[in-house]
């Protein structure tokens, strides 16, 4: 059976690789190889537990929330960047449970470390002061 290819146009065979399809080569780096470790995902399950499966921020209703009680598309976000301080990248004080938004927010510093740290401080009194 032949099929019209969307890499130069002509037809092959199906399952023919054509020449101008590009080649993928993503090496997977330390921080990717973290991502997928069993220990990141029992952690990242914990943190959200620990949360109670909301965003932090929408819960406190900061930085344009929409919805307070936010329980869709949660992520667990690193205070201190994994590249900037690995040593952390397991720690209960350095990880917070926030939506997409937020976390975009986060990631791009448009929501301070600072006021980070300091929910996660009073969310969990007597485990960290």
């Amino acid at each position: 059976m032949l099929k019209s290819c969307a890499y130069c146009g002509s037809i092959h065979k199906r399952g023919q690789r054509c020449p101008s399809k590009p080649v993928a080569t993503k090496n997977a780096t330390y921080i990717d190889r973290f991502r997928w470790s069993r220990a990141w995902k029992n952690k990242r399950a914990h943190i959200v537990d620990r949360d109670k499966h909301l965003c932090q921020i929408c819960l406190r209703n900061l930085y344009n929330t929409q919805k307070q009680y936010n329980f869709t598309d949660i992520e667990v976000h690193h205070i201190e960047p994994i590249a900037d301080a690995w040593d952390k990248r397991l720690e209960d004080d350095n990880l917070i449970a926030l939506c997409r938004y937020h976390h975009e927010l986060a990631e791009s510093g448009e929501i301070p470390q600072g006021q980070l740290k300091n929910i996660i401080v009073e969310s969990t009194p007597g485990v960290f002061g």
